[in-house]
C-alpha cells in the first residue's frame, strides 16, 4: 500500500561517513514501533544508514546487512531490528517466517528491500530513499507517510 507522503525532505551525502551521520541523527529521535524503510540499489548505502542508526542507538554490536539471516536484532536505547528482505520473493515468504511481528513494537524496525512486502507495506512509516551508488555522491529522499513519522525530517534539518 503507497500512501501519499506527509512531508519530505531531499539530503545529500558525499561519502560514508556522512550517511552514517545521517543515520545516527535520525536514531536520536526514534521511538517504540517506528518503522524506516529503506529504498535503493545495490551499493546506494542502506546498510551505511543502519550502520549510523544502530550507533545513534548506542548498539555497541557490529551492525552488518542481514541479508543471510534476514533480520539482526540488537539491544541500544531501543531494540533495533535490522531485516533484510533482497533474498525473499514476496510479502508471503517475510510474513511467514516471522520476520515482521508483533514484538517490533517495543523497537524500531529498519526494512531493506521494503518492496518485497508488496500489499504489506506497513502505511506508517518512513521512507529513506537512496539515488546513486559506488564512489559517486548520494541523494536520500525521507518521506514521512504519517505525522508520527515527520519528526525524522526535523531530525536532519
Amino acid at each position: 500500500m503507497t500512501s501519499p507522503p506527509l512531508a519530505e525532505r531531499e539530503l545529500q551525502s558525499l561519502d560514508h561517513d556522512a550517511t552514517r551521520a545521517i543515520g545516527a541523527a535520525l536514531a536520536r529521535v526514534a521511538r517504540p514501533g517506528d518503522r524506516l524503510c529503506l529504498w535503493g540499489d545495490l551499493g546506494a548505502g542502506k546498510t551505511q544508514l543502519a550502520k549510523g542508526f544502530a550507533a545513534g542507538l548506542g548498539v555497541s554490536a557490529t551492525v552488518n546487512s542481514p541479508t543471510f539471516v534476514l533480520m539482526a536484532e540488537s539491544e541500544g536505547r531501543l531494540p533495533l531490528f535490522h531485516v533484510d528482505l533482497y533474498r525473499l520473493a514476496d510479502s508471503i515468504d517475510a510474513l511467514g517466517s516471522g520476520l515482521i511481528d508483533e514484538r517490533q513494537a517495543s523497537g524500531v524496525t529498519l526494512v531493506e528491500w521494503p518492496e518485497r512486502l508488496g500489499d504489506a507495506l506497513p502505511a506508517q512509516r518512513l521512507d529513506v530513499r537512496f539515488r546513486g551508488s559506488g564512489d559517486e555522491p548520494r541523494s536520500i529522499r525521507l518521506r514521512a507517510t504519517d505525522t508520527a513519522h515527520t519528526r525524522y525530517l526535523e531530525a536532519v534539518g
